[in-house]
């Protein structure tokens, strides 16, 4: 039989066990407390991932753009009001100056270095009378007009078809007005300042008997969306040739012919064609030039008689 002396050691160890549960009890009670608590986790925890989070990434990232969303049915685009509509359509720059330009003919100005007597931005006196166009053919040798709004220049403004293709713009003291093109000339005794107009053209501007009325006229620079055509005269050859240009906008200064040397300027007659009398350039390359010195070119024409040969090109409005 074992002594009192023996059995209390086992009593002190097994008090020792179990302050020991009881403790580890207790830690794992405020462990789950602390677990359970609002926020899930402990403050270390979600600070870390926190920081995890924001730092930025060791390896780049392309992006793609996120497109727009298209409107649903149920929910329409929003109307624009004309302001942002202009704002969405308009670019920041200038505005082009073929949104500028009012449709209906007007005067032209500015520098003009190859005018002759016609010169643009200038008003101009004198008369006019009236004559039978027939089909508006005339010392200009366009042949038919499409239309018989036109008129025969006054010798000394004619300048030797200097005039020819030019439109002008007529007003008559009543304040009517009409456009006509020069087409023809009109040989002494007509004056400076003095246009015949077709009958057609008179009647825009006062009735037929009254036969001469004073006018003013002006230069114009009109929109058109004809191109510049070509003509090579009958009898044309690469040794001789006579060309005209037809449909120009601006009046026509100078017609020239591509050479191994460079251009070579041809000389211009009453009848409005330009003459090759040894064939230089005939068949060539072309360069136009109106009364405000842009040049146009003219590639890969043949020599074709009597035909009218479009072109792709055009002068400037003014």
């Amino acid at each position: 039989m074992a002594s009192a002396s023996h059995r209390r050691p086992l009593r002190k160890r097994r008090t020792t066990l179990v302050w020991t549960v009881a403790v580890a009890a207790v830690g794992l009670l405020v462990s789950l407390v602390i677990a359970l608590r609002p926020g899930g986790e402990p403050d270390t925890v979600r600070t870390a991932a926190g920081t995890a989070a924001t730092r930025p990434s060791a390896s780049p990232t392309t992006h793609k753009p996120t497109p727009a969303p298209k409107p649903s049915k149920a929910s329409p685009a929003p109307r624009r009001t004309p302001a942002a509509a202009a704002a969405a359509t308009t670019p920041p720059a200038r505005p082009s100056p073929a949104a500028t330009r009012p449709s209906a003919p007007r005067p032209v100005s500015g520098t003009a270095p190859l005018a002759g007597r016609i010169k643009p931005g200038t008003t101009y006196t004198g008369v006019a009378t009236h004559y039978d166009a027939k089909d508006g053919d005339g010392a200009c040798l366009y042949g038919p007009s499409p239309d018989l709004m036109v008129a025969a220049m006054n010798h000394a403004d004619y300048e030797t078809s200097k005039a020819c293709g030019a439109y002008i713009l007529v007003r008559a003291a009543s304040g009517a007005s009409v456009t006509v093109r020069v087409t023809n000339e009109c040989p002494l005794p007509c004056a400076p300042g003095q246009l015949d107009l077709s009958k057609e053209a008179f009647a825009k501007l006062a009735g037929l008997s009254a036969g001469r009325i004073p006018i003013t006229w002006s230069l114009l620079s009109p929109g058109t969306s004809d191109t510049v055509a070509i003509r090579y005269k009958s009898g044309s050859s690469r040794h001789w040739c006579g060309i005209q240009a037809l449909g120009h906008r601006n009046p026509l200064a100078r017609l020239e012919v591509r050479t191994g040397g460079g251009w070579s300027r041809l000389t211009r007659t009453e009848y409005n064609y330009f003459l090759s009398p040894d064939g230089t350039g005939c068949g060539g390359s072309l360069r136009l030039t109106d009364i405000y010195g842009e040049q146009l070119t003219v590639d890969g024409l043949a020599i074709r008689p009597d035909t009218v040969q479009p072109t792709r090109v055009q002068f400037s409005r003014r």
